[in-house]
This record gives structure tokens, C-alpha cells and sequence, in this order.
């Protein structure tokens, strides 16, 4: 069994996916499940976490709506107001849908360094723990610091990290990611997702070569029993099929044992998230 933890979709708008930049030609339109569904069969994957990409609860909505009308789509993690005064109330609310597994912010975009330690947002993530939530971490390298005092504050909270919190591969920059994840590693509430990296390489001219070393750290620090795989379809699509970004996970579990290997595909995927 194979558990794609991590994809989007889109009805593709400027102003709302300005993230999207002209480097990023290929993905400005819309990306819907019609158009994973084929792509998820050709690559033998049986299922997939649907992830927010827009930081509104109608984006909740948008993803519930097509998780009920579409079985391969398993999860979704979307998105709620972690500081507003209501965050209670709204966190009940989503308890009621059996597909809604969690939340995540968009952090790494967050001025603020240590948005993740604001009282406002610590209180919300309380709320999270008591309805059996999930919560997702997605932050660029220089937030790690922040990120390890958040999830010790947290010990009992279920945590996974997106995207191997997004080496600076291209840049070639190791030593301070390496030496933050391997931290937080050392909290077992924490999961990772080997997810979203060969867009943090070149988009031209990646090769596993330059992924590897970021790989072994995550391998060596998580194991295969919190080491979950995810696509980042479409977003990948700027820098690979997803056929090339299967084959990379393929090629990082390869010397797995049978049983380390369905972990890693599917079976932490189904314990995380309560599949």
C-alpha cells in the first residue's frame, strides 16, 4: 500500500496564488482531482493526503467537498485562525469530519520568527491535542530554532515536519539544517515528510546526487517509522513528473527492509493520521 501524504489542488487565481512565480510557468492553472487521479494509478498509489494552500477555512470547504466525492483522497489537512479568540469553537467543528485530520499555517512565510511561539497560537495548538488533531510544520531552515522549543512545549501533540523543512539545496548550505533536524528528531512526537525537495534544488538540473546527502540526514534521524513519502503534486511539477519523484523515494528506502519499506510508504501514513 502506498499513502501520497502530501498534494494540492487549485482552481488556479493570481492574486491568491502569488506564490506562484514566473519560474513557476507550468502550475498556473488549475489542478484538480480528475487530474491526480490517472497520475496516482499509473504510479500504483493507492491513496492521498490532501494539503491546504490557501490559508482561508473556505479552502476547508473546497478540499471536504471533493474528499467526499473521491475515495483515493484519504485526509485533509487544512486550515483555521490559530490566534482568533473563537479558535475552540472552530476546532469543534472540524471534529466532525472524519477526513479532516489536521491543520497547518503557512509559517515559513511569517515575518515574525518565532510566530510559532506567540501565546495566541501556543493556545490553539492546547485545542488541537485534546480533539486528537494533527498539526503540520512547514518553515524554512532558519525557524528551525523556534521549531525545536515548539514541539518540546508540546511533547504529546502529533507533529510532521513538510518537506524536510526545505533544505537549501541548491545553495548547498547543510551544517545549520542538519544540525536543527537532527534535534528535533530526538522528539518522538515528530514525523517527517520525504516530500517537496527537488524544488528546492535546481529545477533544471537536479540530480540524486545532490538530493542524497539531505536524504541520509532525514533517514538517519527519523527512521523508517516516523519517515513518511509525499509528492508535492503539482507543485513538483515545476522540477519533475511525478514518476521522477517516486523514483527518488524509491531510490532512499532502497536498502530498507521489506517491513521498514511499508512503513515508510503507507502503513506510518495510516497510524499518523488515523486512516
Amino acid at each position: 500500500m502506498i499513502i501520497d501524504t502530501h498534494q494540492h489542488f487549485w482552481n488556479y487565481d493570481p492574486q491568491k496564488h502569488e506564490w506562484i512565480n514566473d519560474k513557476m510557468q507550468r502550475i498556473r492553472k488549475d489542478f484538480l482531482p480528475e487530474d491526480l487521479d490517472p497520475i496516482l494509478e499509473k504510479n500504483g498509489v493507492d491513496g492521498c493526503i490532501a494539503v491546504q494552500a490557501d490559508q482561508t477555512e473556505a479552502e476547508n470547504d473546497f478540499l471536504l467537498q471533493f474528499s467526499e466525492k473521491n475515495d483515493f483522497i484519504k485526509g485533509i489537512i487544512g486550515w483555521v485562525d490559530f490566534c482568533s479568540n473563537n479558535i475552540e469553537e472552530r476546532l469543534e467543528y472540524y471534529s466532525g469530519f472524519e477526513k479532516l485530520k489536521g491543520f497547518r499555517h503557512v509559517v515559513q512565510g511569517e515575518p515574525d520568527p518565532n510566530f510559532l511561539l506567540r501565546k495566541k497560537f501556543c493556545n490553539g495548538i492546547v485545542k488541537l491535542e485534546q480533539l486528537d488533531f494533527i498539526y503540520e510544520i512547514l518553515v524554512f531552515p532558519h525557524q528551525l530554532g523556534t521549531v525545536l522549543e515548539f514541539v518540546r512545549r508540546f511533547p504529546n501533540q502529533k507533529f510532521v515536519i513538510d518537506h524536510m523543512a526545505k533544505p537549501y539545496i541548491k545553495d548547498g548550505y547543510m551544517d545549520g539544517w542538519k544540525t536543527m533536524i537532527t534535534k528535533i528528531a530526538k522528539c518522538d512526537n515528530v514525523f517527517c515528510k520525504l516530500s517537496g525537495i527537488i524544488t528546492e534544488a535546481d529545477y533544471k538540473s537536479w540530480n540524486y546526487e545532490q538530493l542524497e546527502p539531505y536524504i541520509e540526514v532525514v533517514l538517519n534521524s527519523f527512521g523508517s517509522n516516523r519517515l513518511m513519502f509525499g509528492s508535492d503534486w503539482p507543485v513538483c511539477l515545476v522540477a519533475g513528473e511525478y514518476s521522477e519523484v517516486k523514483s527518488v523515494a524509491e531510490k532512499a528506502v532502497s536498502k530498507f527492509s521489506d517491513f521498514e519499506k511499508e512503513a515508510f510508504w503507507g502503513d506510518n501514513a495510516v497510524k499518523f493520521y488515523n486512516l
